[in-house]
């Protein structure tokens, strides 16, 4: 039986920003399936394609840096599956790359992600005192619906940088959790910019190793 793992970069974009997580999951198999893909499926009962998604974003937030994994069940060379994926791609979702991934390779771990969001020059001299604030402080910590305790996501602020009229963001991802990018919008009082039509997107999703 052929089995052969694919590590896939994608954009999110358009109106699939307002896509979930689940709903994109569904849109990557009707793609890899009107393309005629060979998917290779879990066991069990209720066999499922084997694709899984990377670090979900929240709806409402673009991605020009997705990831995800999929096994195939079939040999394909990453050429021959973007050439054959390409034509069926919605608009909006874009593949950038394809890696074939060799046997028993580990699954991708996420370490980092980086995010932009665009401020208006009027804003710009009260983030700026805010961001050096955040970066100075030791904690910084929030309350998440359903936790008893409050999180202290300052650990997981790498840098914030203002360039270009964009605010970028580097957080961390450990085994211990990672902040959520409109947590740190929230913390620089930032996070009404999106409502204004400042759209966040997230350029990057970086890989351990």
């Amino acid at each position: 039986m052929i089995r052969q793992r694919l590590r896939l970069r994608f954009t999110k974009l358009g109106d699939l920003r307002f896509v979930g997580h689940r709903d994109l999951v569904r849109t990557l198999l009707r793609l890899f399936r009107r393309a005629g893909l060979k998917l290779s499926m879990s066991a069990g009962y209720h066999p499922k394609p084997r694709l899984s998604v990377l670090a979900a974003l929240a709806v409402g937030i673009a991605g020009s840096d997705e990831v995800a994994e999929l096994e195939l069940a079939e040999a394909l060379t990453a050429d021959q599956f973007l050439a054959v994926v390409a034509p069926h791609s919605p608009t909006g979702l874009t593949l950038r790359s394809a890696t074939v991934l060799a046997p028993g390779s580990a699954k991708a771990e996420v370490v980092r992600m980086r995010f932009q969001l665009p401020v208006p020059a009027s804003r710009q001299p009260a983030l700026e005192q805010r961001m050096r604030a955040l970066l100075a402080s030791a904690s910084h910590e929030v309350c998440r619906a359903g936790r008893p305790t409050p999180v202290d996501i300052r650990p997981f602020v790498q840098a914030l940088t203002l360039a270009d009229d964009q605010l970028h963001m580097i957080l961390r991802v450990t085994q211990r959790g990672s902040p959520r990018p409109r947590e740190v919008l929230a913390a620089l009082h930032v996070d009404d910019l999106e409502q204004a039509g400042c759209f966040l997107t997230r350029t990057q999703v970086e890989l351990k190793g």
